[in-house]
């Protein structure tokens, strides 16, 4: 199953998601460089997630017209440059509008990269190509943190590696310019690759995308609440040192190795919707626990099992999408796919700082887990798949 176009996007995908944890884990280092309060750390978290959702539609769109291949190359020479600012920053704004470039990378990448890969195989096939894709992301999301502990420990700055990851992803573009768009590959004319297959999605805007969509954004501001602040409440509530804490965050995320090819290959036997809303009860059930636990050697157990749990959703998530968007609108599918977690994602650090500054951290477990029910609710009730 696995061929080159695989291998490259799953490559690719792992460059691009290595700024996604760097940014917030650097937080408690920020804070104290910029003598920044809780409420301009959100402004920080919510501003690349803006210019995020300002681009999802126009990367979308072009995915379709112009082809994932050259996407993905303005992707990662986009990284490659917010990388190189984000190393030469001196200033708040310089590290904003780099992290911002870097983000955006991820936009104009997500559409390009899933379209691909969806069309590179069959149905029956998609989720488990979708884990490994997956899989790749999940363990760009570690590298970031754990390359940064890495780099503290020599007495390296955030700085040195965001310089580090330029050259890497340059090197991913050239991998890039060897791939060809999967018609071709497949030895396919465009109007055979366009064949539909039973139960494949014929129209864009139905109730069930735009239900999908809801949840999404639902789900993203329960999601986003907890991760942008969980690096400041390791260091400040559960008392880890700042390598300590860039070595488990990054350790969360590493359990996608394993977690997003499981979660595609499961959602391939029971379904992708059904596996979706149980790895969702899972990872709140484990969310649940972690303000709770007691000792620091079980808190980060049971948050590296959430991480885990968490991830065993992304395959079938992307392959939803896949399902209820047709073939030749995938791109714009796709970008539909990640504008509400954009838009929430701007909006829920700042919801999330405002409820600190009243309540505190630990508040931010359960008001999490209450919204994220919501979201099962909309995804169980609303979505509806043909089989």
């Amino acid at each position: 199953m696995v061929n080159y176009g695989l291998i490259v996007m799953t490559l690719t995908h792992t460059l691009t998601h290595v700024f996604g944890n760097l940014y917030t884990s650097s937080f408690p280092i920020l804070r104290g460089e910029f003598n920044l309060t809780i409420y301009q750390l959100g402004l920080f978290a919510a501003i690349p997630p803006l210019c995020q959702a300002l681009f999802s539609i126009p990367a979308g769109i072009l995915t379709d017209k112009v082809g994932s291949r050259r996407m993905l190359l303005v992707s990662l020479i986009l990284a490659v440059g917010g990388s190189l600012l984000a190393a030469s920053t001196f200033n708040a704004f310089m590290l904003i509008v780099a992290a911002s470039l870097v983000y955006m990378n991820t936009t104009i990448y997500h559409p390009a990269s899933y379209s691909f890969t969806t069309r590179l195989f069959r149905r029956s096939d998609r989720p488990k190509a979708l884990g490994i894709h997956g899989a790749g992301g999940t363990f760009g999301v570690a590298l970031g943190p754990l390359t940064l502990s890495l780099f503290l420990a020599l007495n390296l700055t955030w700085r040195h590696v965001y310089l580090f990851w330029a050259f890497p992803i340059a090197l991913g573009a050239l991998l890039v310019l060897r791939v060809r768009e999967p018609e071709a590959e497949n030895g396919n004319s465009a109007e055979n690759a366009l064949e539909i297959e039973p139960g494949e999605a014929t129209t864009l805007f139905t109730r069930s995308l735009l239900m999908f969509l809801v949840y999404t954004g639902i789900r993203t501001i329960a999601g986003q609440m907890i991760s942008t602040f969980m690096p400041l409440y390791i260091v400040d509530e559960r008392g880890f040192s700042m390598e300590q804490m860039g070595l488990l965050v990054g350790s969360l995320s590493l359990t996608g190795l394993l977690a997003a090819p499981i979660g595609g290959y499961l959602a391939a036997r029971f379904g992708s919707k059904r596996w979706l809303m149980t790895s969702i009860a899972l990872s709140l059930f484990t969310l649940g626990l972690i303000p709770i636990v007691p000792g620091s050697a079980f808190f980060a157990v049971l948050y590296i099992v959430y991480g885990f749990t968490g991830t065993l959703g992304m395959a079938p998530r992307s392959d939803l999408i896949a399902n209820l968007t047709p073939r030749g609108q995938r791109g714009f599918g796709y970008a539909l796919l990640f504008l509400p977690g954009s838009i929430m994602g701007a909006i829920s650090p700042l919801i999330a700082a405002k409820l600190i500054d009243l309540f505190g951290m630990t508040r931010l477990f359960p008001i999490s887990i209450a919204i994220s029910i919501v979201a099962l609710a909309v995804l169980g009730l609303g979505v509806k798949i043909k089989s």
